[in-house]
């Protein structure tokens, strides 16, 4: 794409480090760095939906003059505020639309947001597969990915005892609570674990976390220091042997390929859109065959509902059984070569953009 480039409109009400926040702080580096001049703009407001002073106020940003620039809108806010959209596309001002998750609670809205931009780019097969099942493709754009990429970083050394790490904002979606839970039945093993992320964003769940890891015990093996950056992020990454993404649902995952790019191995909840995140370094997906069987994960997708014996049962596996830990960390450090950069994202949604007119 030329100049004038590229405005993305992103949700002001979600502050802490979400993997919706931190794909889009990405995709705006790799757009500079390709010499696409962008920008973020930050849309205060009660997102999804929001009020209506809310609403008026993304509509008048939908509307107002941009030069021409093509404006991206977070899903977050786009699917709350099908009104605006379409007002916009009337105006000649049609907006795309990056979908990172589908709004289970607002289908309606989202479905007459979808089908009033000029076309939507989601961050997952997942995501895409959902939209197309809830709403058929029938008067919708056409939907594209461009799949998130990965920052190259050092190899985790890794920590004796082992170092389990679960990084993720303090929410019911990401389920510690059951992960607590499921460590609470290997006590009689040697390990650490940090659950780390924003106890902000839910006070109320993170203080049950808090509690509950009072009840189980816990409170000299399993730390919850809230969300980290710096050196102190830097530190739990490096101590890792084996990272966590457990949530209910989840249309990707960043914090696994993250976890990848460091060479720890991942445990993932089966049926989510981590799942597809934890083959993306595999050799399969990185020669464009992601439906073929890959001979070694780099971790494993687990079963699960309200019953912490599952995962209690892996994590048993996994702390006895020193050629499996071999063998998923092996799988996770031959994984560094194959993820793809923040420049391939880049320069698919580069090419959706310029290979479709707006409306």
């Amino acid at each position: 794409m030329e100049a004038p480039g590229l405005r993305l409109l992103v949700p002001g009400n979600v502050r802490h480090n979400s993997g919706g926040n931190a794909y889009n702080a990405a995709l705006l580096r790799a757009l500079a760095e390709l010499g696409v001049a962008a920008e973020s703009c930050g849309v205060d407001g009660d997102w999804p939906v929001g009020s209506a002073a809310d609403r008026h106020r993304f509509g008048r940003l939908l509307t107002e003059s941009d030069a021409g620039r093509v404006t991206l809108v977070d899903g977050l806010v786009a699917c709350g505020a099908p009104d605006e959209l379409e007002a916009a596309a009337a105006a000649g001002a049609a907006a795309w639309i990056l979908l990172h998750m589908p709004l289970a609670a607002h289908q309606d809205l989202e479905r007459r947001a979808l089908q009033a931009a000029a076309g939507v780019i989601c961050t997952s097969t997942s995501a895409a597969a959902a939209v197309q099942e809830r709403h058929g493709l029938h008067g919708l754009a056409r939907i594209s990915v461009a799949l998130p990429g990965t920052e190259p970083a050092t190899a985790a050394a890794g920590s004796e005892p082992p170092h389990l790490l679960a990084l993720a904002a303090l929410l019911p979606n990401k389920d510690q609570l059951l992960l607590l839970r499921a460590l609470a039945g290997v006590t009689d093993l040697p390990w650490t674990a940090s659950l780390a992320g924003s106890d902000t964003a839910d006070p109320g769940y993170a203080a049950l976390l808090r509690q509950e890891s009072e009840r189980l015990s816990l409170t000299e093996r399993v730390r919850l220091p809230g969300e980290l950056r710096g050196a102190a992020l830097d530190a739990e990454w490096a101590a890792a042997d084996l990272s966590l993404l457990i949530s209910r649902a989840e249309t990707y995952g960043l914090v696994v390929t993250e976890s990848l790019a460091r060479g720890v191995p991942v445990i993932v909840r089966q049926g989510t859109g981590a799942v597809e995140a934890l083959a993306t370094g595999t050799p399969e997906a990185a020669a464009g065959t992601p439906g073929a069987e890959a001979t070694a994960l780099p971790g494993a997708a687990v079963e699960l509902n309200a019953d912490p014996a599952p995962l209690a049962a892996l994590l048993r596996r996994w702390l006895t059984d020193p050629e499996l830990r071999a063998q998923w960390r092996a799988a996770a450090r031959a994984a560094r070569d194959h993820l793809p950069g923040w420049d391939a994202t880049a320069q698919a949604v580069l090419a959706v953009l310029a290979a479709r007119p707006t409306k």
